[in-house]
């Protein structure tokens, strides 16, 4: 049964003040490495990262102000000492003193309050910009764009004016409008500290990324190969268990599963979907899984005109069988989408999409032929690596059925590939998409993908939607008082991206991992990342 866990409310925000303290009485870790398998990053710093690739190795790298409980996704404090609101648009953080960075120079106030405003900073081009949006001043620190969004004047203001670093440990934060969730988006890699070396060059940086976390880098990121990380011995909280960590880059993710079995590689959270019914007899305990903020779905490029009408977009998701390619390609272990909210969220509805979501192939064949049909080549595009041709093609065979389209074409290409195609509308047809949650939040969800300012270059709203009124509500939603104020809001959103169908939500993912037999403690959150962190090597 899915659990649904609560998000923190303004009061429980409230209470994200001292007494979350570190524990510094760990067992003695263990001198002995793992390894892990990744597919190849698009960029590893947290301006830049906003793919689970680059966030799970920046995991083990930085650590936030705020982190969230492996099993419940509950917040509670890291560096951040307290976290207080003094009125309802402006936050006082106070961080814990003694906190270092990999290479000896101390994490102040500093060291976060420029970090956001290289990120916020229209000119640098950061893919995570959006998240400081509602911070005052933001609109000053963005440059004028073009038709394409790319800078053709600088901005006014160099710096956000809602950022004052009051002192070594303390920085103001005023926002624009209240946001009574702020504090618990402090966890997402956007928020980390970044030490003075990286303005220097970012470029440069991104090699070797130097942290404030339980490890630091062994060298450089060696491209499609590997990224190593030991243990960094000067770190300020709860120690790694383990002496070192090897990310190994993997173009097949079936290749890192059959690696595993092997004994070649430790720990693998990608399973082949051919593989799901065997694998609980075959690694036992040492399979891991747990209900997941995974969502995936199938965006269409709205850019192009041959998907302009919602009904054609409406027919062919009730053309899919989900309930069927959940069962017979995933084995259960997925769970088929009708809403774009993950389960595990507390806001989410288990069908607000209605009938659109569900499977009516002859309902789907007629809307279809009144909304002119589709002529020339289908292509359906995914990210190649992760097993998604299976379910791919399931969606282009019920397409072919029930829709009578028979010139449909794949397209696969790698992550790294795949994701600037996206931001570039360089896709030709309808694509696979997924996400995972940033902080446990309905908005976490709508406001990144279904909104104008999260449009590329710099955000993730890859389908180029756009839709004024659901602009407005996510805007009222944070600005709300409470908590309950701000779901319904959300949820009105909701319900309006649904009925114009940008997306076809197709399914949400259980998080699971298999590991070897040298390791034990291997956990998965529900942001679908292994805590690397807690992992112990025992032979």
């Amino acid at each position: 049964m899915r659990k649904h866990f609560a998000v923190c409310s303004l009061l429980l925000c409230s209470l994200l003040i001292a007494g979350c303290g570190d524990d510094n009485d760990s067992t003695a870790a263990k001198d002995a490495a793992f390894s892990l398998a990744i597919v190849e990053p698009k960029h590893l710093t947290p301006p830049l990262t906003n793919e689970s690739e680059g966030s799970q190795v920046l995991m083990a790298l930085f650590s936030p102000l705020v982190e969230y409980d492996t099993i419940t996704s509950e917040p509670t404090n890291l560096m951040a000492e307290s976290i207080e609101l003094s009125d309802e648009k402006v936050w006082t953080i106070t961080i814990k003193d003694g906190w270092t960075f990999h290479n000896g120079e101390p994490v102040t106030a500093a060291s976060f309050v420029n970090a956001w405003n290289y990120t916020a900073h229209g000119s640098n081009a950061a893919n995570n910009a959006h998240f400081f949006e509602r911070i005052a001043g933001y609109d000053d620190v963005q440059c004028a764009t073009d038709a394409d969004q790319k800078c053709i004047a600088d901005p006014t203001a160099e710096t956000l004016s809602g950022l004052e670093v009051l002192d070594d440990h303390t920085f103001r934060v005023t926002l624009k409008d209240p946001f009574s969730q702020f504090p618990l988006t402090l966890g997402y890699n956007a928020f980390y500290p970044l030490p003075t070396v990286a303005f220097e060059d970012m470029q440069a940086y991104e090699k070797a990324p130097i942290g404030n976390g339980p490890f630091e880098m062994d060298g450089e990121w060696r491209h499609d190969e590997y990224i190593r990380v030991t243990r960094y011995e000067n770190y300020a909280g709860t120690p790694a268990k383990a002496e070192a960590v090897e990310f190994r880059i993997y173009t097949d993710m079936a290749t890192a599963y059959r690696e595993v079995q092997a004994g070649n590689l430790d720990i693998s959270k990608d399973i082949p979907p051919e593989v799901f019914e065997k694998v609980p007899e075959e690694f036992g305990d040492r399979y891991i899984f747990r209900d997941g903020s995974i969502f995936n779905w199938i965006s269409f490029p709205l850019y192009d005109e041959r998907f302009a009408n919602p009904d054609l977009r409406r027919a062919i998701s009730m053309a899919i069988d989900r309930d069927t390619i959940t069962r017979e390609i995933f084995s259960g272990t997925r769970s088929p989408a009708r809403s774009l909210i993950s389960p595990v969220v507390f806001g989410a509805r288990k069908n607000p999409c209605g009938q659109a979501c569900e499977y009516h192939p002859e309902e789907a064949k007629a809307l279809f032929d009144k909304a002119g049909g589709f002529e020339g080549t289908f292509t359906l595009w995914y990210s190649s690596g992760s097993s998604h041709d299976l379910w791919i093609e399931a969606v282009g065979n019920y397409l072919r059925q029930n829709l009578g389209i028979t010139d449909i074409k794949y397209r696969a290409l790698p992550f790294a590939e795949y994701l600037e195609k996206r931001k570039t509308k360089g896709i030709t047809g309808p694509f696979r998409a997924g996400w995972i949650m940033d902080y446990p939040s309905p908005q976490s969800y709508l406001e990144p993908l279904f909104t104008y300012h999260a449009w590329p270059p710099d955000g993730t709203n890859d389908s180029f939607y756009r839709n004024p009124a659901v602009d407005q509500l996510i805007r009222e939603g944070n600005a709300a008082a409470t908590l309950d104020q701000a779901i319904a809001k959300y949820q009105q959103a909701e319900d309006l991206i649904l009925a114009d169908m940008p997306v076809i939500p197709a399914f949400f993912r259980q998080s699971s991992l298999v590991h070897s037999k040298r390791i034990e403690n291997a956990a998965i959150d529900a942001f679908d990342r292994i805590r690397v962190s807690q992992v112990e090597v025992i032979g």
